[in-house]
């Protein structure tokens, strides 16, 4: 997107990326997730959680945030892979990659995986990992249009009672 630029967030930042967590769980997920799950999440809560989490030692993530004149609208995390999957060497996992909703489709989305990927080359990965919820077809297209595709790895997830299956998708970087 014209007008932003990609750096490391920072503390400053953690108010911010909650929301943009939030509310794009609240879009992205409407109709996938639980009504009752996604009505529950806050923004305060989710802060609360980003902050302890974001202030641990020894932490191997690293979060990226697209900024634009309105400050942070997009947010990207990754790190080594959690668990195993196919391949050879070193593989890295795209956690997680949320952008406002009202800025989807405008590329922030795009820079912040080529950020992601660049970095997870520097460090020495030569794939990457991620899990997507197998209905949540838009993501599935946009990761597709990255050049990841389905491995055939699957797990469930449970949002309030109700079951929804992930599949891992990976690439080459």
């Amino acid at each position: 997107m014209v007008g932003t630029r990609v750096r490391e967030m920072d503390e400053a930042d953690i108010e911010a990326v909650s929301a943009i967590r939030v509310r794009g769980w609240q879009a992205a997920y409407a109709g996938i997730v639980p009504r009752s799950y996604l009505d529950a999440m806050t923004v305060e809560e989710d802060t609360d959680r980003r902050r302890q989490w974001f202030s641990r030692p020894g932490r191997a993530s690293r979060d990226l945030v697209a900024v634009g004149d309105r400050g942070p609208v997009g947010w990207v995390c990754f790190g080594p892979l959690r668990g195993g999957t196919p391949g050879a060497g070193r593989a890295g996992e795209l956690y997680a990659l949320y952008v406002a909703p009202d800025l989807i489709g405008t590329g922030v989305g795009r820079e912040l995986l080529d950020e992601a990927h660049a970095a997870m080359r520097g460090r020495g990965f030569g794939t990457s990992a991620l899990w997507v919820l197998r209905d949540n077809r838009r993501a599935r297209r946009f990761y597709e249009r990255a050049g990841y595709r389905a491995d055939g790895g699957t797990q469930d997830e449970v949002y309030d009672d109700v079951t929804l299956s992930e599949l891992r998708y990976q690439r080459v970087l």
